[in-house]
């Protein structure tokens, strides 16, 4: 097992149960070359379990939290119920994210004609970024992105041109409900002035007078709430003296 890369102490890892008993369950980490781990009945959920077969069955695939590694003995015991939603979402994610990026990376290799192999690659982005993905995250919009990634220029090129093929670019919104009354002659000519929003990133619908619902969109939450607030200040800057600006931001 000295031989052999094995998990850390409080990591995260993949396991499929292979086999289940009245005290636990024995796995297989498909991360590290299906090496087995235990999964004590104690650490398959916060309560009290009178049949285990209730919360695992085999061939479910759990993320887990490695407890202890004893190399001596080659045993690895791992907890289900310690590793929270949070944390089993950001996982699944990042393996994600990593098979996406391998698979992109084969691509590039093959096309650059390149004996370079993917751990490899893999390994001179993280060196720069920290993750594979994120630099072909950030090469989906930026020329240089692949700068100070020290691999030939043919491989960037076909990195890049990959990339812009093969990834959306994320988008996500958020959105307010506005209130917007204007009193006088021409209330509703102020009305429509002040909810003329030229921004390609944010529409606003009407919902029934004078209640109307403003979404942007936006790569990131924190860029789309600063472009809601600002398109918010425009309206309350565009209407007029005898008109009345209320929001709420949506959950």
């Amino acid at each position: 097992m000295a031989d052999i890369p094995i998990p850390e102490e409080n990591e995260l890892v993949l396991a499929t149960v292979r086999k289940i008993m009245p005290y636990g369950a024995f796995c297989v980490l498909t991360e590290y070359n299906n090496l087995e781990a235990f999964l004590h009945v104690s650490e398959v959920a916060s309560r009290w379990i009178k049949n285990i077969h209730e919360f695992i069955s085999e061939n479910d695939k759990l993320v887990v939290k490695v407890l202890r590694v004893d190399r001596e003995k080659g045993q690895i015991d791992v907890s289900l119920r310690r590793v929270n939603e949070e944390e089993k979402r950001n996982k699944l994610e990042s393996v994600k994210r990593g098979a996406r990026s391998e698979k992109l990376l084969q691509l590039a290799l093959a096309k650059a004609k390149t004996p370079m192999k993917v751990p490899e690659l893999s390994l001179k982005l993280e060196e720069v970024y920290g993750e594979a993905y994120a630099a072909l995250e950030e090469a989906l919009e930026n020329d240089d992105a692949l700068k100070d990634v020290q691999i030939p220029d043919e491989l960037k090129k076909e990195i890049i041109d990959i990339v812009r093929k093969s990834i959306k670019k994320a988008r996500v919104s958020v959105s307010a409900e506005l209130s917007l009354r204007c009193f006088g002659p021409d209330g509703m000519e102020h009305v429509k002035k002040a909810l003329s929003v030229s921004d390609p990133d944010a529409t606003i619908l009407y919902l029934g007078a004078p209640r109307y619902k403003l979404e942007v969109f936006s790569a990131d939450y924190k860029d789309a709430n600063k472009k809601l607030e600002k398109i918010i200040e425009k309206i309350r800057g565009a209407v007029g003296k005898d008109c009345v600006l209320e929001y709420k931001a949506e959950e």
